[in-house]
C-alpha cells in the first residue's frame, strides 16, 4: 500500500484536546492584532467585526470599500503545513474544516456581489511581514478602490 500515510496517536488523551482546543480564540487572535496594527501604522482606518457583513469579516475598511479575513491556517484549511489535518478523528475534522472553507466561500461570494472586495491573509503569511505589506498596500490602492 504504496503512499498511505501511518496514523499517529495523539500526544493528548481526548479530553485534553477537547479542553485546548475550546479555549482557540475567534477575535483578536494574535495575527489579527498584528495585521490591524500594521493597517493602523501604515495611515489606514478601519471597524471590526461589523456584523451587517456576510461573515463578519476581520476588518472592514469602508473608505475602500475592502474587507480583510484573518485566517487560521488550521481551522480555514490553508495548503501549508499549519492546514495539515489531525489523522485522529478525521471525520470529524473533515467536516468541521470542509465546512468553515465552504462558509468562507460563500461568505467572500455574498460580500463580492454585494461590491465589497476581499483579501484573505492567512496566519503562515504574517512570518514575511514585508512581502505582506506590500500586498496589503497594493490591493488598498488599487484601481478599483481609486474610482470610489
Amino acid at each position: 500500500m504504496q503512499g498511505a500515510k501511518k496514523k499517529v496517536p495523539d500526544r493528548f488523551t481526548r479530553e485534553e484536546r477537547s479542553r485546548i482546543m475550546s479555549r482557540v480564540k475567534g477575535k483578536n487572535t494574535g495575527p489579527e492584532i498584528k495585521i490591524r496594527s500594521t493597517l493602523h501604522s501604515l495611515g489606514f482606518r478601519f471597524r471590526l467585526n461589523r456584523k451587517d457583513l456576510p461573515g463578519k469579516p476581520d476588518i472592514v475598511l469602508p473608505k475602500y470599500k475592502a474587507v480583510i479575513f484573518v485566517h487560521g491556517c488550521f481551522w480555514h484549511g490553508h495548503s501549508c503545513k499549519r492546514g495539515h489535518r489531525p489523522q485522529t478523528n478525521e471525520e470529524f475534522w473533515n467536516k468541521k474544516i470542509d465546512g468553515n472553507i465552504k462558509r468562507d466561500q460563500v461568505n467572500m461570494n455574498n460580500l463580492e456581489k454585494l461590491g465589497w472586495r476581499v483579501l484573505v491573509i492567512w496566519q503562515c503569511e504574517i512570518k514575511q511581514m514585508d512581502a505582506l505589506i506590500v500586498r496589503i498596500k497594493e490591493f488598498l490602492n488599487s484601481e478599483d478602490v481609486k474610482g470610489h
